[in-house]
């Protein structure tokens, strides 16, 4: 329970954190370099305090749902909601045990999430104003292009991204951990093909390639003037990304599975750009402490997936680049919530007419997916 404080006295204090877990499918079968799926997880967490709703949530397992409800949710009940650090400290070491790592981290995260969106609610600001806004607008990069799609499907989303004037987008390669790679680079040459010279191109190969397979590769994809090389190796190998990264003209990246601060400071030197996942890495608390170990060593982060999740928090980062538009994460924000964002020209512009995330959900639409 929390102590009675003047903040607590006129905020109240944190009165339910509850969760739904939501499975949905996608609008086609979706693959890249080491995974395949036709369905994505949503763990929604809301956190109250005197009738005010904060809101956050994960991509993951089910059982994200559970270390909320039966460790986190019980620290939080009778917390200041404006003391949202403490609340994370609290938090983390309750996680030791439990393992901080993937689904701990993620209802971290997610909890995380809830209470920024409820403490910006209980002042009635935009969470992008409370965070200290430094960008006016957040730039993305389409991301999609599954090794399940055909040319023609492939063709259609690229297509669907330059129309909208978003100018980088990502497709998927490593397919069948790099036994593929005679059909990676064909669809990579027709990817530049559809976009066209002006748009840039970028790769991701979820960890699918070995070390000297991905060098070989890099150097066709500097041929095809792609900027940006998206795990060619596991993100668990630092040193081999280290290598791929002198090899190639284009920034290697890596980090959307790193789940604490440790993770990223073994990041640098290893990659030329450090990715952030907000709903895996310890929330919005975590993320901008990834961001100035990041600026310490002059290096740029950019925000992987859950695009609406990312928005405020990347608006208040100096050292940022850009973030992903990912097609899957942005079809379900856009079912499940009201007041999501479209592109304009390439940017995301977080909104001023509503305090929060600026995102309310619809009950209604996420029930209907409710998980078993």
């Amino acid at each position: 329970m929390g102590v009675v404080t003047p903040a607590t006295e006129r905020f109240g204090v944190v009165e339910s954190v509850t969760t739904t877990t939501s499975t949905i499918p996608t609008d086609a079968p979706e693959g890249d370099g080491t995974l395949t799926w036709d369905s994505t997880t949503v763990v929604v967490v809301e956190v109250s305090s005197d009738g005010v709703i904060g809101t956050g949530w994960t991509y993951g397992s089910p059982a994200c749902a559970s270390v909320v409800e039966q460790v986190l949710a019980p620290l939080l009940i009778g917390r200041g909601p404006l003391d949202v650090t403490g609340c994370w400290s609290a938090m983390v070491a309750a996680l030791r045990n439990i393992g901080r790592p993937g689904i701990g981290g993620m209802a971290l995260s997610a909890v995380d999430c809830a209470l920024w969106d409820l403490k910006a609610r209980l002042l009635d600001v935009p969470l992008h104003r409370l965070l200290g806004c430094v960008h006016d607008s957040v730039p993305v990069y389409g991301s999609g292009g599954f090794t399940t799609y055909d040319d023609d499907q492939l063709a259609e989303q690229l297509s669907g991204w330059v129309t909208e004037r978003i100018p980088r987008v990502k497709i998927k390669i490593g397919e069948s951990w790099g036994r593929a790679e005679a059909r990676d680079l064909r669809r990579v040459r027709h990817a530049r093909e559809v976009v066209g010279p002006q748009t840039e191109l970028y790769v991701d190969a979820n960890g699918g390639y070995q070390v000297g397979q991905a060098v070989r590769v890099a150097r066709a994809l500097d041929e095809l003037d792609v900027r940006w090389f998206e795990e060619p190796v596991s993100s668990d190998d630092p040193a081999g990304l280290e290598v791929v990264r002198r090899s190639t003209a284009a920034d290697v990246t890596a980090g959307e599975y790193g789940y604490d601060l440790a993770y990223f400071g073994r990041m640098v030197g290893c990659v030329d750009c450090i990715q952030v996942d907000v709903t895996r890495c310890g929330g919005i608390t975590e993320l901008l402490r990834v961001a100035a170990l990041a600026a310490a060593s002059r290096l740029q982060v950019s925000g992987h997936c859950a695009p609406h999740q990312h928005v405020a928090a990347l608006s208040a980062v100096p050292n940022l680049r850009h973030l992903e538009w990912f097609h899957d994460h942005v079809r379900i924000e856009r079912m499940i919530f009201e007041g999501t964002l479209d592109p304009d020209h390439g940017c995301l512009r977080p909104r001023d007419d509503r305090p929060g995330h600026g995102l309310d959900l619809r009950r209604d639409v996420l029930d209907g997916f409710r998980a078993a």
